[in-house]
């Protein structure tokens, strides 16, 4: 008999006493266990409990679970890795048209692993390597197989060079397309160096309208509060310098919205022009990496290619979430499947 825990019951706990039968082979002459389909992997539980676990583990930490069901929190862990497994299995092998790649850090010295996604499903679909190298994205498209690479249509990244060589290597007939996000984050600083030359330049009261409006010159207008509108106001009134990055930060946006690739140039063209005499040295650098990748970025105003780019972004903030709700934690097979399943739907 084996005494396993079930699922509660009007707030009482409920333990099954199970027979399992044990059998002796007449062929190889062992003894085997019976092997019940609806028992956990971890023994002493059922797997709808686990479940269960699982379930709860996805939006509370291991701590607050083992707390809820009365248990160590290594064993909630085993639980919902076995979940995880099991919502894996039924997700089925990803055969994906549209990819993004994007690294994540895991903890500190620059110690980084891929995340690819498939755009079209909305999920991570990959999560390894060692580093951000082109040998660590190589080997995901080996896991994947040179058969389902070669369906791989367009592939989403930023501009690291290692993540452009390992996909024009293994994925020749896909189209490389430069995240929007990464591209304005590199706009943003540049702005913050603008910022901060002024600050430099200035002494005495000039420097207030500038001290600690870092975020708000970053923000897009919509997003800020009254007072943040307010303040904005005033500091680009009183630095022209200020004044004119921050309409050029806000108008570059719109090169993503165009539909043909040369109004696209065109649109770049002119903006590139506004700098002139301007004395903006970090967007005159920005302006020179836009063109050196420019055709990772007209991709875009294909029709084919017009795809979600923000998932990319979003998942590593969901990443991130998850890496503070496990903070502590340094088993990194665990992190590959929270990474894995953090989009798939719940068992």
């Amino acid at each position: 008999m084996q005494r396993v825990r079930d699922l509660a019951c009007g707030g009482w706990r409920i333990y099954l006493d199970v027979e399992i039968r044990r059998v002796a082979c007449a062929e190889c002459g062992l003894v085997k266990q019976e092997r019940l389909p609806w028992l956990a992997d971890t023994p002493g539980y059922t797997k709808r409990f686990a479940f269960a676990v699982g379930r709860r583990c996805r939006a509370t930490s291991l701590r607050d679970v083992a707390k809820e069901f009365h248990l160590d929190w290594k064993t909630v862990k085993a639980l919902e890795m076995q979940y995880m497994r099991e919502q894996l299995r039924r997700a089925g092998t990803p055969a994906p048209r549209v990819i993004g790649i994007d690294e994540i850090s895991i903890r500190k010295g620059h110690t980084y692993r891929i995340v690819v996604s498939d755009l079209v499903r909305h999920r991570p679909i990959w999560f390894g390597g060692i580093d951000r190298s082109e040998a660590s994205l190589a080997s995901f498209y080996a896991w994947l197989g040179p058969q389902k690479s070669q369906r791989i249509r367009l592939a989403v990244m930023d501009m690291w060079k290692a993540f452009r060589k390992a996909t024009t290597r293994h994925a020749p007939q896909a189209s490389i397309l430069f995240d929007k996000f990464h591209i304005l984050r590199h706009l943003g600083e540049a702005l913050d160096k603008v910022r901060k030359s002024e600050y430099a330049r200035l002494s005495g009261q000039d420097r207030r309208f500038i001290k600690g409006q870092k975020y708000t010159l970053l923000s897009h207008k919509a997003n800020l509060t009254l007072d943040g509108r307010r303040a904005l106001r005033t500091l680009l009134q009183a630095n022209k310098r200020l004044h004119t990055a921050y309409l050029l930060k806000e108008s570059f946006g719109q090169l993503w919205d165009y539909q043909t690739e040369g109004w696209a140039r065109r649109f770049f063209e002119q903006w590139r022009a506004a700098l002139k005499w301007q004395r903006l040295e970090p967007y005159q650098k920005f302006a020179a990496m836009i063109d050196r990748h420019w055709d990772g970025i007209a991709a875009y105003c294909h029709p084919e290619n017009k795809v979600a780019l923000g998932f990319v972004e979003g998942l590593n903030n969901k990443i991130r979430v998850l890496q503070r709700r496990a903070y502590g934690l340094r088993d990194e097979e665990y992190l590959r499947l929270k990474v894995l399943t953090c989009m798939l739907p719940e068992l």
